[in-house]
């Protein structure tokens, strides 16, 4: 803490800390799993929708996009249901949903600019990477420094 920063209490800190969630994490909560749903769906429905048999690369490419849209359904679901303080969980989880989605479709954006021979789509997908990695390390130091206070508290995970 720098000397700028007011210090608080055990019991502020304790009322921070409490179980409840705040109603914007619930809002959160409910976007990520109404989004990861309906993404899903609109996904199995194009997949399914397609005529014909699909190459083996548009087929993972469909798996990959419905396979995370359920993954963000799965990550709401959860958070609505914790009742225990989360101590940034939820961020690192997101952090680490965000970073896997990143990755593989920069993997297959890769794959199929090499096919091809051209395309900004690997480059693009870097800058996604780094993001997510830069977001996934600061969620992790962040729960870290919530860890520490609440042991500091005397009331750890």
């Amino acid at each position: 803490m720098t000397e700028e920063e007011p210090r608080l209490s055990a019991e502020e800190m304790l009322r921070r800390l409490d179980p409840s969630l705040s109603p914007m994490k619930r809002v959160r909560a409910v976007a990520a799993l109404v989004a990861g749903l309906a993404g899903a769906v609109f996904v199995a429905a194009l997949w399914g929708g397609e005529p014909g048999p699909l190459p083996g690369s548009t087929q993972l490419a469909f798996g990959l996009l419905a396979g995370f849209c359920l993954a963000w359904a799965g990550y709401g679901g959860w958070l609505l249901t914790r009742r225990v303080p989360l101590f940034a969980t939820d961020r690192v989880i997101a952090a680490w949903i965000g970073l896997a989605a990143s990755t593989a479709t920069t993997a297959v954006l890769t794959v199929v600019a090499v096919q091809r021979g051209s395309g900004l789509g690997p480059a693009l997908g870097g800058v996604f990477v780094l993001v997510a990695l830069v977001l996934t390390v600061r969620a992790h130091t962040r729960r870290a420094e919530l860890l520490r206070r609440a042991r500091e508290l005397g009331h750890g995970e």
